[in-house]
């Protein structure tokens, strides 16, 4: 697909949401109803210029207005060998959306009263105690679940060095373990924001350590299943650990959907799950009374404050200055994304490839606010 066509459908969609990627419009606060006939064809278009424009094999998603579902569809296939058509019951890699769904499981913990932000993770008197070596100077002794939530713990950064994508033959324990004896941290802590992946694998092992359940049994049982979902799992990470009703993942690039271990990113990246599931899911977080929360609007609050290192990030949660609040993710293979507007609005989308254009994220971003923009219902 030729740049200039991806530029067009860029610049229809950024024109029509009036908006840019992360600083979106203001949502009605009115009940909407379900889209018309002709709105449905209309949102089926907009669906079929973004998968052509990115060469995606599939596309899924979920729209919520005060807590009910307004719009579930898919577009294109699961899987391109068999020509299996893709449907709102089909599950995906959601890649980094499984943040908010680990920060949400501290949180729960921090309301239990069985930990605290401050807490200290590693060294002495801290969370792991002698679990784990500590570095020489001391450095790591001072990071705390709030740096670890905020990406503020001074190393272990999203780039060509991410330890989550090194090492695939170690477990959890053994990885961290040689983190720390080998990749030191560059900067105090909590002076400086690097979006870690590392950081929510530690959250995970923390969640295991306080609650003596794995990390997806505590997240099943005390997240998931007071949203009413049942069906949420860690990915496999080979084509024959493909789940029931999983897609088939595909690369654009050299990249391989199944070269990763994609179970041990169960914190930070590892759950598969449909985008009705994380729309439901962003529904019992998202601080309005539609439907019963997970945690409580002090809790909230502080889960969505960003801080002074990086005013767009939060706690697990990306903000903007119109308090709207999402994640995206993306891995070999997946494109995602979900969100919650401040007009009590929330949606995903996600699909089975990422694409070779470094655009598509922020397009399937401005995707979903074209959707929600198209249907009369759902603004004046």
């Amino acid at each position: 697909m030729s740049v200039s066509r991806r530029q067009m459908l860029q610049s229809s969609l950024l024109c029509a949401a009036g908006m840019v990627y992360g600083s979106s419009p203001a949502l009605p606060q009115e009940l909407a109803s379900p889209p018309t006939p002709d709105e449905r064809k209309r949102l089926a278009r907009l669906a079929a210029a973004f998968t052509e424009t990115y060469e995606v094999p599939g596309l899924s998603v979920a729209i919520a207005i005060k807590g009910k579902p307004a719009y579930v569809e898919a577009f294109g296939v699961a899987d391109r060998d068999t020509g299996e058509a893709l449907t709102p019951q089909h599950r995906f890699r959601i890649a980094s959306i499984s943040k908010p769904i680990t920060s949400t499981g501290i949180f729960t913990l921090i309301e239990a009263g069985k930990l605290q932000l401050d807490q200290r993770v590693f060294g002495p008197n801290s969370i792991f105690g002698d679990d784990y070596p500590w570095s020489a100077d001391g450095s790591d002794t001072r990071i705390t679940i709030e740096h670890l939530l905020t990406h503020t713990t001074g190393g272990w950064s999203n780039d060509a060095r991410d330890p989550m994508f090194s090492n695939r033959e170690m477990n959890h324990r053994e990885l961290i373990t040689w983190t720390l004896k080998h990749m030191p941290l560059a900067i105090p802590p909590g002076t400086s924001f690097a979006y870690s992946n590392f950081g929510y694998c530690i959250l995970g092992r923390v969640i295991e350590k306080l609650t003596g359940q794995t990390y997806e049994q505590y997240i099943k049982e005390n997240i998931l299943k007071r949203c009413g979902i049942i069906d949420m799992r860690i990915a496999g990470n080979t084509l024959t650990d493909r789940a029931i009703n999983e897609v088939k993942y595909y690369s654009q690039t050299e990249d391989d959907p199944y070269g990763m271990n994609v179970a041990r990113m169960d914190s930070h990246g590892g759950w598969i799950a449909t985008p009705r599931e994380m729309t439901t899911f962003f529904v019992h977080i998202d601080g309005f009374k539609d439907t019963k929360q997970l945690l409580t609007d002090d809790t909230l609050r502080t889960m969505s404050t960003p801080t002074a290192e990086n005013p767009r990030y939060a706690k697990g949660l990306f903000v903007n200055s119109q308090n709207n609040w999402w994640h995206g993710g993306s891995l070999p293979g997946t494109e995602t994304i979900s969100v919650r507007t401040n007009a009590d609005f929330c949606w995903s989308a996600f699909t089975n490839t990422r694409a070779k254009f470094k655009d598509m994220a922020p397009s399937l971003d401005r995707l979903m606010w074209h959707m929600v923009l198209s249907v009369a219902d759902w603004h004046p």
